[in-house]
């Protein structure tokens, strides 16, 4: 099939995505660099924004087309948490990606509290444990601790909540009345822009934080944090972000929408190729596209700390984690229902969903918002074109829900199909 023939009748060529400055917009800036999207007839401007309300709020009043969101975001805003709008996503731009960061003195104690983690590369992964007695002597005190994440419904804030929940450290609830996710809490959680986490870490203002890369790979060379889990070993295989447009966008622009699914599709598979040893093809030449100033703008070195199949936590501890930054394998580009599901689970756990839900709500809900027939159009034409092979996407009769796993920094098994028994397994938040 020639090229010319294999373009969709476009109602719309000129396009703007916004974007934040993290390593994981790489689909974006790989499907312009690489011509994908001129490929399909799109001409493609892509616009760092200066936080995710106000790239938010630009695609839903139209000034973006589109944009790099968290994952969180097309379901809060869909279910109403702040802003309210019809945002659906049909295409997920990757997985895992993020680290828990904490200051220097902060690892320094909990070294203390825990003799293992003394070790120039101690065993992993690294629970809060020996973090909940310096909250307790905090709290104690009276001082608050606080801690910085990036969004409320991003992927960065359930993460953070996980994993200090999993050690018996309560990270605060959302009310109907109080939006703001401190009640009860012995961590105080507030949102940093990810560009802005170092230097707020630097200036004392929080002890720790959850952020994309490359933010805690930043803390590292400047020599002011250790991070001490990634969220590989939080949710193994988690979604991260999604492209995501509002309803009305995609039902004005359909042909449009596919033709922009299938040149991210081509820009995850390039960054996921690998040569018969397994090493990544082009994941250097994407860090140093990454580096420039308009893309993520820090340092090739920095970016390619952890895009490139490593991840470093401290200079004596380098880690092979070739799987840190997923964007095509594992079927990580396809909406799942049941990653839906699992910000639904989360946000019901922690009270941004005020009042618990039937279990068909969180399958109804999922299916508004994640759109696989919209990807599956444009996979379709992949394959016809010979750029996809079939056994690269999900079967046909794939129902949209990942295997039960219990690869869980607490071991907890979640099944998309029984959310209402996954929240029950919890101590802490919301458990029906």
């Amino acid at each position: 099939m020639k090229e010319s023939e294999s373009q969709l009748d476009l109602e719309k060529s000129d396009l703007k995505f916004g974007f934040i400055k993290l390593t994981d917009c790489a689909p974006l800036v790989i499907a312009k660099e690489k011509g994908y999207f001129a490929d399909e007839g799109l001409n493609v401007e892509i616009e760092a924004q200066s936080n995710w309300k106000v790239l938010l709020d630009r695609v839903i009043d139209g000034q973006l087309d589109g944009a790099h969101m968290l994952a969180g975001q097309p379901i809060g805003a869909t279910i109403g948490f702040g802003t309210k709008a019809d945002i659906i996503t049909a295409y997920s731009l990757d997985y895992n990606g993020n680290g828990i960061t904490v200051s220097n003195e902060i690892w320094k104690q909990m070294q203390e509290n825990d003799p293992d983690l003394q070790s120039e590369k101690p065993e992993h992964p690294i629970t809060a444990d020996s973090l909940k007695p310096i909250v307790e002597k905090f709290k104690q005190e009276g001082k608050d601790f606080s801690m910085g994440m990036v969004f409320p419904v991003s992927t960065h804030n359930y993460e953070i909540r996980y994993w200090l929940a999993a050690a018996g450290i309560h990270p605060g609830m959302y009310t109907a009345q109080d939006i703001t996710g401190v009640q009860d809490a012995d961590v105080l959680l507030s949102v940093t822009p990810p560009p802005q986490m170092p230097a707020t870490l630097e200036a004392g203002t929080i002890y720790g934080y959850c952020v994309g890369e490359p933010w805690n790979q930043q803390a590292v060379v400047k020599e002011i944090g250790v991070p001490v889990t990634t969220n590989y070993d939080i949710w193994k295989n988690n979604p991260e972000k999604v492209f995501g447009v509002t309803k009305e966008w995609n039902d004005t622009h359909p042909n449009t929408h596919v033709a922009v699914v299938k040149a991210l599709m081509r820009a995850g598979k390039w960054l996921d190729a690998v040569d018969e040893d397994g090493n990544f093809l082009n994941r250097q030449e994407a860090c140093k596209i990454l580096s420039g100033s308009e893309y993520v703008g820090a340092d090739e070195d920095v970016i390619d700390n952890s895009m490139t199949g490593t991840f470093v936590f401290q200079k004596t501890d380098v880690r092979p984690m070739p799987d840190f930054n997923v964007f095509f394998k594992y079927n990580a580009t396809y909406p799942h229902y049941s990653d839906c599901v699992w910000f639904l689970t989360q946000m019901r756990r922690w009270g941004q969903i005020t009042e618990a839900k039937p279990a068909e709500w969180y399958e109804q809900t999922a299916k508004q918002i994640y759109r696989p027939d919209i990807y599956r159009k444009a996979a379709e034409m992949l394959i016809s074109e010979g750029k996809l092979d079939a056994t690269e996407v999900p079967p046909p009769d794939y129902d949209g829900y990942r295997e039960p796993t219990d690869e869980f920094i607490d071991g907890k098994k979640y099944d998309g199909k029984d959310p209402l028994g996954y929240l029950s397994n919890f101590e802490i938040g919301h458990t029906e």
